[in-house]
């Protein structure tokens, strides 16, 4: 995901009128620009950058939405939204069945091992951003049996 196009998507919620839809994608924009910054790449964005954090702001508002009690629906409703506007941005997450045939295809000397901690280790460098970390953790333990 470019910047530039969250960018835009803010204006258009802008001159839509539509403010919930505007704080969202605003929320992201404000959160890569300070990554970028603590990164020290404040001019040149890379894609990968504004997907991470994408999928940092999706993990952060799940926990938001799991924490918030039920007798507050009104919140519940408000972190739902910001939710699936988050996760019509994030990059495409790839599922259990395809994370163990990648697991098994690429890592099979060290899947071998039966070692979670050694593959975990290979496995994460290399899928980071393409699956989630719980994902991976529970795939690598089911091979590990």
């Amino acid at each position: 995901m470019e910047l530039e196009q969250l960018r835009a998507d803010m204006v258009a919620a802008m001159k839509a009128k539509d403010k919930a839809r505007k704080e969202a994608i605003s929320s992201l924009v404000s959160a890569v620009k300070k990554t970028a910054i603590d990164e020290g790449c404040r001019d040149d964005i890379k894609p990968e950058l504004v997907d991470r954090v994408i999928l940092k702001e999706l993990k952060t508002v799940k926990e938001q939405i799991d924490t918030c009690p039920d007798s507050r629906a009104d919140l519940k409703e408000e972190y739902q939204f910001r939710y699936d506007v988050i996760a019509s941005y994030a990059p495409r997450q790839m599922s259990r069945e395809e994370v163990e045939s990648y697991i098994r295809e690429k890592f099979a000397d060290v899947v071998a091992t039966k070692n979670k901690g050694q593959i975990m280790k290979a496995v994460m460098a290399d899928m980071k951003g393409k699956a989630d970390g719980k994902l991976i953790n529970q795939v690598v333990a089911g091979l590990c049996e």
